[in-house]
């Protein structure tokens, strides 16, 4: 299992970036898939998520309205579309994916946490 993501960078507040996450090893919709982010000194947060079976993601109050999260399966890859940013969303964002096919929901494995983590992108938002 490889999951390599991209399109980290520094934006202005109110700005927009879309991550990437290219997926290897193993076919995106067979597994829950999302994204997680971690600040300096702060805790890993699950910022989006979706269960194998759901049919709407789960994201987090903080980016609810504001990131989307797709994916595109005939790429093998996740996005997280990121608009009206702001400087609390500085972090390192993972991509990250379940080890087993279950029926539990996004909002189950980003309280939860997943199993395979790639290496993170660095979002900053600063003026």
């Amino acid at each position: 299992v490889q999951l390599q993501a991209s399109g980290g960078g520094l934006v202005q507040p109110g700005g927009s970036l879309r991550l990437s996450c290219a997926a290897s090893g193993f076919t995106l919709d067979d597994y829950a898939i999302g994204w997680f982010r971690q600040a300096p000194g702060k805790e890993r947060e699950g910022v989006s998520c979706i269960g194998r079976s759901d049919t709407t993601p789960y994201y987090a109050d903080s980016v609810k309205g504001r990131f989307t999260i797709s994916r595109d399966n005939a790429k093998n890859t996740l996005y997280l579309q990121m608009n009206s940013l702001k400087p609390e969303d500085t972090a390192v964002y993972y991509c990250v994916t379940a080890r087993r096919r279950t029926s539990y929901s996004g909002g189950y494995y980003c309280r939860r946490g997943m199993d395979y983590w790639g290496k993170g992108t660095l979002v900053t938002v600063s003026s």
